[in-house]
């Protein structure tokens, strides 16, 4: 499945997707039961793969694994989520109330990278979270150089 995502507002991502989800989809009500996830990110919507097929190593891709949780409705971080996904995905304001939206975010635990020939790239969640790519914001993901 594609979801909008957010990692923050444009060129300032924190590299934490948060989602605007439903219960009426199975994702958000099966992680209410059981909160373990994954989130792939291509390089390939980025239109900077060339003409490379979108499973060859040379298109990067960066999987995150860890717990889809909700965020608390009035907290400080919802009120992020909210505007880190309404600057990107405007017409989010507009979905049905009625659906009963709520803020999630990943918890990374894992890194899972493949961005060129020769198998998956280490990567710590620290090292995620506190490098130069990340500023750069996961919504704009990059070709790592080579």
């Amino acid at each position: 499945m594609w979801f909008h995502f957010s990692d923050g507002l444009p060129d300032e991502g924190r590299g934490i997707p948060y989602f605007y989800l439903t219960t009426l989809d199975p994702t958000a009500s099966d992680a209410l039961k059981d909160q373990r996830s994954s989130f792939t990110i291509s390089e390939y919507p980025v239109g900077t793969c060339g003409k490379a097929d979108p499973e060859n190593p040379t298109c990067a891709k960066i999987t995150l694994t860890g717990k889809l949780k909700v965020v608390e409705g009035k907290s400080n971080e919802a009120k992020f989520a909210e505007t880190a996904l309404f600057t990107k995905h405007p017409e989010m304001k507009g979905w049905p109330k009625s659906h009963h939206f709520q803020f999630f975010k990943l918890e990374i635990e894992d890194i899972f990278m493949i961005n060129w020939f020769g198998g998956p790239k280490p990567l710590t969640v620290d090292q995620y979270l506190h490098t130069k790519m990340n500023r750069l914001s996961i919504d704009n993901f990059l070709t790592p150089s080579l």
